[in-house]
């Protein structure tokens, strides 16, 4: 059984990498040409100054409409993320300015990122100013129309996300769960390895042609576990359970182009016993090698009970930067921020590993059109 899998999902991946994504899926591609060359980031990059680097390396909470665009600026943050509340009683034309002040007050142009999964997770459609009804969950989509309707709806989640400013949509949900009384199940394909990798490799594929950002979550693989936001949740799965199965998704969702991995707060004891994932170096050694990712590697929320209940809050994010994530997703970027701009003048962080995280951020928006 376990030879056919592999196979099988061998089979996608290389489907994935050679004709660029599911069979049927050609809409007419709204991605910018690729950007000209790597150097271009090393340009931009060389004109930085330390905190301004250091700031791009923050994709976090979108604060409130009127503190937003000066932290933009102040900050030199990397991108915000903005959740039900920055679309509650607003217009499409109240968001579309907010963004754009937002870009504007940056001297870097920024990620703009929601969660709009479908399903129990929709932080825009949820509201009918935006959409008619919700987007309906994977499971559902599927149950309905199969992949074709899966293909469907994510083009119709990059164009609502595109006309408001939006550039990052933090998806898809690579975990594999088949249980459903488990935390994440809800969230997921609902099927196993293989399925849910074809639906990771659909997904990515359409949002790659869209120029959308796209993100698979959560690396290594969330399972049947509990809910990091509210504790500290470990998973004693052997390592081998993980490459045979939860790892697959995320390889075919890699294969088709994603721009991100957004790593958990799990403690895997197989890969690391001692540190949750997000914060583990091995961890991300095998994102980097086994898996072949090259691109941005972001935390989950460095402000959930799994990190807080494990670390002190100033030392999150100096932990997740040594780990090996380029991103940092947080709430609390005033205290943050600070905290690795001074562990690099202090010696325990090398700007030379601020500079790695902060070309692959400035080489990704080049590649999505935000930088131009």
């Amino acid at each position: 059984m376990k030879e056919a899998l592999l196979k099988k999902i061998a089979s996608v991946i290389t489907a994935a990498s050679l004709m660029g994504g599911a069979a049927g899926c050609a809409p007419e591609s709204t991605k910018p040409e690729p950007a000209p060359s790597v150097d271009r980031a090393q340009e931009i990059i060389e004109e930085m100054t330390l905190e301004e680097k250091v700031g791009q390396m923050f994709f976090v909470r979108y604060p409130d409409d009127e503190t937003a665009p000066n932290d933009a600026a102040e900050y030199a943050l990397g991108g915000y993320v903005l959740f039900a509340k920055d679309f509650q009683d607003k217009t499409a034309e109240d968001v579309k300015k907010q963004i754009s002040a937002c870009q504007q007050s940056a001297k870097t142009p920024m990620l703009m990122g929601v969660d709009e999964e479908g399903g129990i997770v929709n932080r825009i459609s949820k509201f009918t100013e935006f959409r008619s009804e919700p987007f309906k969950s994977p499971q559902e989509l599927f149950a309905e129309g199969g992949y074709e309707l899966i293909e469907q709806d994510t083009v119709e989640k990059c164009a609502l996300l595109s006309s408001l400013g939006i550039n990052v949509n933090l998806a898809p949900i690579c975990d594999v769960s088949e249980d459903s009384t488990s935390f994440i199940y809800k969230r997921t394909f609902g099927d196993d390895a293989l399925a849910t990798s074809e639906y990771a490799t659909t997904v990515v594929t359409v949002m790659d042609t869209y120029g959308m950002g796209s993100a698979l979550k959560h690396f290594p693989g969330y399972g049947d576990n509990g809910d990091t936001h509210t504790d500290i949740i470990t998973d004693d799965r052997p390592l081998e359970s993980f490459r045979e199965n939860d790892f697959l998704p995320f390889k075919a969702g890699i294969a088709a182009g994603a721009d991100m991995v957004l790593v958990s707060h799990n403690i895997v004891t197989s890969i690391d016993s001692e540190y949750p994932s997000s914060l583990s170096p091995e961890t991300h050694r095998i994102l980097r090698e086994e898996l072949g990712f090259d691109g941005v590697i972001m935390t989950d929320e460095l402000s959930m009970e799994a990190i807080t209940k494990y670390t002190d809050g100033a030392s999150a994010a100096v932990q997740a930067v040594k780990a090996g994530n380029d991103l940092l997703c947080c709430t609390d970027y005033k205290t943050q921020i600070p905290a690795v701009t001074e562990a690099v003048k202090n010696g325990e962080i090398t700007e030379e590993r601020i500079n790695e995280s902060v070309k692959r951020i400035i080489q990704m928006k080049l590649d999505l059109g935000i930088i131009e």
